[in-house]
């Protein structure tokens, strides 16, 4: 077993594409953002401190008989009829068995081989083609708590000094959206699974049935990756890496495994199924467990909870709450805003479709709302290892800052230093503003006498501007920006020195 982050041989990415055909299969866990847990009645609240929600029934404590959320059952529905879906009209919960420190029960409450949905899909966009992801099922299960490895330089179990539990987490209810196997990718593979997961979550924001926060765990794609021979049309053995939490990481991981693969089976070793963990630092994936086959798991059907029989007439209703479909949405609102193919493509691949529709939505312009989430934010998201939506920037705040631009109250150069101010926690926009003084300078003297100071630190440039030269302005104007610390109007500062240079 690797139990250090240590990179493995990899085969060049040309020589995989000439030389194997890829695989990919994609298991997408969802916490539904329900107010209680799957089988009780405690809270799901995010961040709360360990082990304070938790009940006789989520630690499995003998006797405590669970009862199973409607609402998440409706959530269910809504999400498998998102996806193409048939809605079973009879399904039960079977019990999971295998130890593990975050199993309260030693068993999971998930189902097995009766899903509420099944048979689906969803077409996703890469590069202007189409391809169409096969769902082979969506289920409802409960989510596993969460260990805590203290001690040691990974943050994992090997190495660590000791292992704690919060059981908080434990319960909560969830959707794993499982799909078949996606193949004819090539070398669009990586892209292919970014774009599934980026457009799943979209759709699952829509439906509001989760907040789909990758960097709290709300969302998590595990990434499954087999290699054949290119042109047999086989299945070679898989490797599942778990809990990949950003779409970054996700297109990482399936581009890392097929080199791994294709050094391994090129070397003329076989693959082992098994698990792997992914490196977000390192960008690579190492050995985790080996994977169990279903029969493994010993399922049997869940003796105290009561089948699940959605009737047709409320599932013809949730159908009717529908959101929009999001390819059709996207091409309404590249039309809406104005943007080409390209700056379309970008944004949605940035994952920032939804951070610039409600950006627009508070007040900004199409443009500037995508200028700021995708340079400004996403050079910080990316420094920060982290999803625009984790950033900490809403889009209120950025509608808010740029119209501080369109007022003149502030420039490009100043709203950098704003978005400092709410990274930092330091307020709104305007109390950022004002608390590190960046309103630009509007009083006339102070802006005369910064423009007749530069013109006479810069004789010889005011000499050209005298002679014609109106273009030789700007190095005055950069010398007044300075001096004022970028809180300039500089439009006004070229009119006060072509005046004053007449």
């Amino acid at each position: 077993m690797t139990t250090t982050s240590t990179r493995e041989a990899l085969m060049p990415w040309d020589d995989v594409l000439a030389s194997y055909d890829p695989a990919l299969g994609l298991e997408v866990h969802v916490e539904l953002n329900t107010a209680s847990k799957m089988f009780c009645g405690c809270p799901t609240e995010f961040g709360a401190e360990p082990n304070t929600q938790v009940c006789p029934t989520c630690l499995g404590l003998p006797g405590a008989m669970p009862v199973v959320n409607g609402k998440a059952v409706e959530s269910a529905i809504r999400i498998g009829l998102a996806l193409n879906c048939e809605i079973a009209e009879w399904c039960r919960f079977a019990r999971k068995n295998y130890f593990y420190p975050d199993m309260p029960k030693n068993f999971q409450t998930s189902q097995y081989d009766e899903p509420i949905a099944f048979e689906g899909y969803m077409d996703v966009d890469v590069d202007g083609e189409t391809f169409r992801v096969e769902i082979e099922r969506a289920h409802m299960e409960e989510d596993t708590g969460k260990s805590l490895h203290v001690g040691g330089a990974t943050g994992r179990i090997h190495g660590a000094e000791y292992s704690l539990v919060d059981y908080n987490r434990a319960g909560i209810p969830l959707i794993e959206i499982v799909t078949k196997p996606i193949r004819g990718a090539g070398e669009k593979a990586p892209e292919i699974a970014k774009a599934y997961v980026a457009q799943l979550r979209e759709l699952i924001v829509a439906l509001g049935v989760s907040d789909a926060r990758m960097d709290q765990g709300s969302i998590r794609a595990d990434v499954n990756l087999s290699l054949a021979p290119k042109g047999t049309g086989e299945l070679g053995t898989r490797t599942e890496t778990k809990n990949v939490n950003s779409l970054r990481s996700v297109e990482r991981a399936v581009r890392y495994e097929m080199q791994r693969h294709g050094a391994i089976l090129s070397g003329g070793s076989p693959i082992l199924q098994e698990t792997r963990h992914w490196h977000e630092d390192t960008g690579i994936t190492t050995s985790g467990r080996e994977k169990s086959d279903a029969e493994d798991y010993r399922y049997f059907p869940e003796p105290d909870l009561v089948p699940v029989a959605p009737s047709r007439q409320w599932v013809d209703e949730l159908r009717g709450t529908l959101p929009e479909n999001p390819t059709v949405k996207r091409a309404r609102l590249q039309e809406a805003w104005g943007f080409s193919d390209l700056e379309m493509r970008d944004t949605v691949g940035a994952g920032a479709l939804g951070l610039v529709e409600e950006t627009i939505a508070a007040g900004a312009s199409p443009q500037a709302a995508r200028k700021w989430w995708l340079s400004e934010l996403a050079r910080r998201a990316n420094e920060a290892g982290t999803e625009l939506a984790g950033l900490g920037v809403s889009p209120v705040d950025v509608a808010r800052v740029q119209a501080l631009v369109d007022s003149g109250a502030i420039n490009d150069k100043l709203a950098r230093q704003v978005f400092d101010g709410l990274l930092a926690g330091e307020g709104t926009p305007d109390e950022v503003v004002e608390g590190r003084g960046l309103a630009i300078v509007s009083d006339e003297g102070a802006l005369s006498a910064a423009v007749d100071n530069a013109i006479a630190a810069n004789p010889d440039v005011a000499d050209k501007i005298r002679d014609g030269k109106v273009a030789a302005a700007g190095a005055l104007i950069g010398a007044v920006m300075k001096e004022m610390r970028g809180q300039a109007d500089a439009s006004r500062v070229r009119e006060l020195i072509l005046e004053k240079l007449g």
